[in-house]
């Protein structure tokens, strides 16, 4: 009679111990579990970004964040988009043909690769090693660059070059033009880079 006590004496503890190690369980693991979803900062990084470009100037260029890149627009003067058709012999990919999908939608695959031709939206990254081009957009030697310069992007790490379009230059350490964000015109002057459901 004892030992059916003691049986089930150790019958409640070991179930007891069992209930408490199991809560315990499943509070400890919904800290690492939440912890596993994307935090708000990532899932801002990620969304779309609305940019106002009123304020930009012909010849002028702004960069915006997204998705942690450099995203550079660019309002072009008539005399850059001239040289665009002057460029095209000396380019690798002039028509934008190369990973079409990865860098350059449907809407961008023209000589001017954008929506509006005046308006260029890029990534500001190499395609060679990620390596941030710098601007020059002078034609000429007055920017340290050869004398027939029609304007453009140097990448000062390997020198690449990238007309005032973004595409690259034949014989050139980079691979591919400067890609083309997904971007629809909200209204004259509101850009939305990330989205292009209405482009």
């Amino acid at each position: 009679m004892q030992n059916k006590k003691i049986d089930q004496e150790k019958r409640f503890w070991l179930k007891a111990t069992v209930a408490t190690g199991a809560l315990g369980g499943a509070v400890a693991i919904v800290p690492f579990v939440k912890s596993m979803s994307p935090s708000e900062r990532a899932k801002a990084a990620g969304s779309a970004v609305e940019v106002d470009i009123s304020n930009l100037k012909a010849g002028d260029r702004m960069v915006v964040e997204w998705r942690g890149k450099p995203v550079w627009i660019i309002r072009r003067t008539q005399e850059q988009l001239a040289t665009l058709s002057q460029t095209t012999p000396f380019l690798a990919d002039p028509d934008s043909k190369r990973n079409l999908e990865e860098l350059t939608p449907q809407y961008a695959r023209n000589p001017h690769r954008s929506i509006k031709p005046e308006i260029l939206v890029a990534i500001g990254i190499c395609s060679h090693l990620g390596c941030s081009p710098v601007d020059k957009f002078e034609t000429g030697a007055k920017t340290g660059m050869e004398s027939d310069w029609l304007g453009g992007f140097l990448c000062p790490c390997h020198g690449s070059t990238f007309d005032i379009a973004g595409r690259v230059y034949k014989n050139k350490p980079a691979p591919d033009n400067l890609a083309v964000p997904p971007h629809q015109f909200l209204s004259e002057n509101r850009l939305l880079i990330g989205e292009d459901k209405k482009a």
